[in-house]
């Protein structure tokens, strides 16, 4: 009998380098892309691309791409039509991939007056998911857990060949855990109880911890010396003085001595409904957009309390 063979699963892994972080304006300065068949590396595309567009000294002190570097590089118009034939429909595969996504299909909207249509896989959100003991779940994490270092990170080719280097071994985990959770799906409502029992017994112990801390500090409050564990943990005491500032009197210290985006921390949600209210002038909205620095896609669910109140 003849042997069956194995289906062709093709995606393609890409990462770009950008003149911005805000998609609506900025543009795609360098294209990496390599295609994955069945797991196993097949081709490797990549290339600068002149924006023909100032670069962000903040982008720039990422990538280290400078306009000068792209003074010979090819248009949007000239290099596009390859990336996007390089691409073709297959699944894009990137780390945040919500980022090169947004980048692509408005390169795409712009030049050809419509969108892509490919499907694309987050592998930072597969890697929180495998992985959502360590706090962060950036590619360097990613590659320090699979071991695929590369010198070159932080530009195109070196990011995206350190992503297909790992995807393959994380997708293989991700299916495994996402093929079990599957298998609980019979059992959701009794999955919740269990969830609420948990979040109950969460909260008791958090509760317990507070009052062992009052405790301790009642201990120390009365003259207690250090407490040493079996284990070689010491319990000690500190206190000091905190202060509050009238902001207004200070920011122009902060600034001149360089030390304002450490002292204060943006309120991003309020800043993005800023962004899209019509409650502030059009130039006042634009100029907030264009301060935008990262872009990422949360999904989560929430708990409703039932209304006691209710007959």
């Amino acid at each position: 009998m003849p042997r069956e063979t194995k289906p062709k699963e093709i995606e393609i892994v890409i990462d770009v380098e950008t003149t911005g972080l805000d998609y609506t304006r900025e543009r795609i300065i360098e294209f990496a892309g390599v295609k994955l068949v069945n797991g196993r590396v097949k081709e490797k595309f990549e290339t600068l691309v002149n924006p023909h567009q100032h670069i962000r000294k903040s982008s720039q002190a990422v990538h280290g791409i400078s306009e000068e570097d792209l003074a010979d590089a090819p248009s949007e118009e000239e290099i596009f039509p390859k990336i996007f034939e390089f691409i073709g429909n297959y699944p894009i595969v990137a780390h945040n991939a919500i980022f090169d996504f947004s980048f692509l299909n408005r390169t795409s909207k712009r030049l050809y007056n419509k969108p892509i249509e490919n499907n694309y896989i987050d592998t930072q959100m597969m890697f929180k998911e495998v992985y959502p003991q360590y706090e962060s779940c950036g590619l360097d994490m990613l590659a320090t857990v699979f071991g695929a270092n590369n010198k070159k990170r932080h530009r195109a080719m070196g990011d995206a060949s350190v992503l297909a280097k790992c995807y393959p071994k994380l997708k293989a985990l991700y299916n495994q855990k996402y093929n079990w959770q599957l298998s609980q799906i019979d059992h959701v409502e009794y999955l919740f109880e269990r969830y609420l029992r948990l979040q109950s017994a969460i909260n008791t112990m958090q509760s317990e911890i507070q009052d062992l801390r009052s405790i301790f500090k009642i201990y120390f409050e009365r003259g207690g010396d250090d407490i040493k564990s079996n284990t070689g943990e010491v319990l000690t005491y500190n206190h000091k003085k905190t202060f509050s500032y009238d902001f207004t009197q200070i920011k122009d210290v902060l600034e001149e001595i360089g030390a304002l985006p450490k002292a204060v921390k943006l309120n991003n949600a309020f800043v993005d409904r800023l962004a899209s209210t019509s409650s502030i002038p059009e130039d006042a909205r634009e100029k907030i957009k264009s301060a935008r620095v990262e872009i990422s896609e949360n999904k989560s669910f929430s708990i409703v309390k039932p209304d006691k109140n209710k007959n």
